[in-house]
Formats: structure tokens, C-alpha cells, sequence
């Protein structure tokens, strides 16, 4: 499982902790996870982000890893690195997984991911480390989105209650379009939290992550689920579920 330590990817990783205490506790195996982000602790990131001045200068994924695992007493790993076709051919192990979670800021970077985990699928097809799903998470200043995927078809059990559905579409792929004309093109960094906060609203990243993250815990505990994402508005509280439908219907 993979994770982005951005503002929405900072808040997903404390809540797949919480996920992962409340999954062995029911006598599940818990979750194992990974972290990639190359990026530096900046004095921007303070407030949004649950960084504090002392990490300054540290890799996010390292301050993010290690404070979990002494806090919940995980054996989690962190890579200092981007999630690139680049280190794909060296880091083929660390980056085998059933469940991807990207949380990112640029149209790219999607197709980028969705390039490699189709590579990845491939290659360890079969395997305990086969790719299953990708749950991808976008934000603008106040709205956002959270989108799961399949990757590929899953066999579903046979239902005479419910239409199983075994396939769903990248966000690449269903919302390619819309993907390219929303990207604004501006990654400029930001050297305040004020400044920051211009670009994202203070709690738009923790209530995605929060509802994103509850999408994971009822296809874990539930074994279904009858949604497949969301869009969400904070401005004006809104939030819009995205149904689960099959990508073409039985004759």
C-alpha cells in the first residue's frame, strides 16, 4: 500500500494507522504500507500539515514512517523518492502492492501512476503482491475528490441480490478529459502557511482523507460496498457519492 505525504497524503496516513489498530483488533491482519515522497519538510507546511519546526529539513516520508511505527508500533517503510517510472526498475519489491493511494497535485503524476502499477500488474500477476486497486485522491482549494479503482477485473461472488461488479475504470481513463482541462499548470512553492493557504483551505485535506479512508474500512470490514468515491465541496458542505455501475450491462 502507497501513500503521498502531501497535505491530503499526511492526514490519509494518520487515518490508515487508525484503520490498521481498529482492523487487528477485530482479528484482522492489519495493513502493511509504504510511503513514497521525495519532498522536504518546509516551514509552509507547518499548520496544514502535522509537522513540527524541529523536522524541518527532514524527508516527509521519514518524519511521517517514524513517527507512526513508535507511536502505533507499526514496521512501516518510507522511500525517500518519487513513485516513477525511474525507480521502477530498481525498487520492483518495494513497489508491489494490492492497494495503491495516491494523493498528488498534478495531472501527470496520475498517468504516471497509472502507467506503472498497469507495468506492475503485469509482472507480478498471480503473486501475494498483485495490484488490485488504486483509491487516488485530488483536491482544489476547497473541493475535492476521491476515486476507487480496479486494476483490471476481480472475480465477485455470485449474488442473486446484487449485480457484482468486477471491473472499475482508472480516474485516468473515466475522467481523462476533465483531468487535463482542470490542470492549471501552477506548482509554485509557497514559503508561509498564509501563502499556503491560498492555494488549499485549511481542513479541505482532513475531511478527504477522512471520508476517503472510511470508503477502504467498509470494503474491509464489509467485504462490499455499493460506492466507489465521491466528490466533495467544504465550501458549501456538499457531497456528491459516485455509484458503483458496471462498465457495460449484460445482455
Amino acid at each position: 500500500m502507497f501513500n503521498w505525504g502531501g497535505g491530503t497524503g499526511n492526514r490519509v496516513l494518520t487515518e490508515l494507522a487508525t484503520m490498521n489498530e481498529a482492523l487487528t483488533a477485530l482479528g484482522h491482519g492489519g495493513v502493511q504500507v509504504t510511503l513514497f515522497d521525495d519532498d522536504i519538510i518546509k516551514i509552509a507546511n507547518f499548520g496544514r500539515q502535522r509537522f513540527s519546526r524541529s523536522e524541518t529539513g527532514l524527508y516527509k516520508a521519514a518524519a511521517l514512517i517514524n513517527r507512526c511505527n513508535r507511536f502505533f508500533g507499526t514496521n512501516w517503510k518510507a522511500v525517500t523518492q518519487k513513485f516513477t517510472m525511474n525507480a521502477y526498475s530498481v525498487l520492483t519489491q518495494e513497489m508491489a502492492a494490492n492497494i495503491y493511494i495516491s494523493c498528488v497535485d498534478t495531472v501527470k503524476a496520475r498517468f504516471d501512476i497509472a502507467k506503472i502499477i498497469k507495468c506492475i500488474k503485469t509482472v507480478a500477476e498471480h503473486q501475494r503482491d498483485e495490484p488490485l486497486y488504486w483509491l487516488d485522491f485530488g483536491n482544489s482549494r476547497d473541493s475535492g475528490q476521491a476515486i476507487l479503482a480496479t486494476v483490471g477485473e476481480i472475480e465477485q461472488p455470485k449474488s442473486t441480490k446484487y449485480l457484482p461488479v468486477g471491473e472499475l475504470a482508472f480516474i485516468t481513463e473515466e475522467y481523462h478529459d476533465l483531468l487535463w482541462q482542470s490542470e492549471k499548470g501552477d506548482n509554485t512553492s509557497t514559503c508561509s502557511l498564509a501563502e499556503a493557504l491560498q492555494n488549499q483551505d485549511l481542513y479541505i485535506n482532513g475531511s478527504l482523507a477522512e471520508m476517503g479512508c472510511s470508503l477502504l474500512w467498509n470494503l474491509f470490514r464489509d467485504g462490499m460496498i455499493e460506492n466507489k468515491g465521491f466528490f466533495h465541496n467544504l465550501k458549501n458542505f456538499r457531497t456528491l457519492p459516485i455509484k458503483i455501475r458496471p462498465l457495460s450491462y449484460p445482455a
